[in-house]
């Protein structure tokens, strides 16, 4: 992981993340990395394939491994990276940056650059999804269905808007026309059934841009916290929403939160599922091809603060 003037680093960035502000943000890091004697490589994404390559080389040559921009740019190399056993790195670029937000990884180039250089590799868990016929996907902070991936298929259409209006817009749209699911949530066998407005199977406990859905979660106790809304009217809905944001959410007699270490989540209507802001298809509709989300404890090794 070292060369002769300190640590390598070859950064992946998403030229799309945070409205395009991914590429700025990297400049200024990048310029103290260097000057601090260590070596960079800056590669812009050039699909899903071909990074994956530019990770297996940039591992083989023992260099942290860095992502440049939101959730989903992280959780796109999170997975071969771990697979790889590299280390990875944060910069925070994206619109939500919920998983740095999780970590308290702060955004201010110095402050990133002293992690990257000074960091200790720290095991986290990682999320394994699988659903139907494709193949295996790892995701970094959560798996949702109803009407949070709703709200994220909205988001992507909405990038018009201010990056802090996005989400909460989306929010509020994909509530007024939400439809409820009938839903079975198997966590390590045992069987649960919910009318579900959503289901969150989360690592982390932040998503959609702040909303800190999972106030129990933590990245490294390898497990996952389940969260189940229960449907209501729209209008409860709309009220709850502010509670969210600071985890008030799980006190309201709707809010069901369990943990597990395996979930199958399977129910109709056909809602679309999510994860870390990127679409993964749509809720099986049975039990025999449910959807099934493990933790992977301990799977990543991520820079943190000392």
């Amino acid at each position: 992981m070292t060369t002769q003037g300190g640590r390598a680093y070859s950064f992946l960035i998403n030229p799309l993340s945070g409205g395009g502000a991914a590429p700025a943000a990297v400049v200024p890091v990048a310029r103290i990395l260097r000057d601090a004697g260590a070596k960079v490589d800056v590669t812009y994404s050039p699909g899903p394939h071909a990074i994956l390559d530019i990770v297996d080389t940039a591992v083989a040559r023992g260099e942290v491994v860095v992502s440049v921009g939101g959730d989903g740019m992280l959780s796109s190399i999170a997975g071969q990276v771990s697979a790889l056993g590299g280390t990875l790195g944060i910069v925070p670029a994206g619109r939500g940056n919920d998983f740095a937000r999780m970590l308290g990884l702060p955004s201010h180039a110095g402050d990133v650059a002293r992690i990257l250089l000074e960091g200790t590799p720290r095991p986290i868990d990682l999320l394994s999804v699988r659903l139907g016929d494709a193949a295996r996907r790892v995701v970094a902070g959560s798996v949702y269905t109803g009407v949070d991936a709703v709200a994220g298929e909205i988001v992507d259409k909405v990038r018009w808007l201010p990056r802090k209006l996005q989400y909460p817009y989306a929010a509020v749209h994909s509530l007024a026309t939400y439809r409820p699911a009938r839903v079975s949530v198997v966590i390590d066998g045992e069987n649960h059934e919910f009318q579900a407005a959503t289901v969150v199977v989360a690592n982390s406990g932040y998503y959609g841009s702040g909303m800190k859905i999972a106030p129990t979660a933590e990245v490294d106790d390898g497990l996952l916290d389940v969260v189940v809304i229960e449907a209501a009217s729209r209008r409860g809905l709309l009220q709850s929403l502010p509670k969210v944001y600071d985890g008030a959410h799980v006190d309201r007699p709707e809010v069901h939160v369990m943990r597990g270490r395996t979930v199958q989540v399977s129910g109709t209507p056909a809602v679309p599922m999510g994860g870390d802001g990127e679409p993964l298809g749509h809720l099986p509709g049975s039990a025999g091809d449910a959807a099934r989300i493990d933790v992977l404890p301990g799977a990543l090794n991520l820079l943190l603060p000392r």
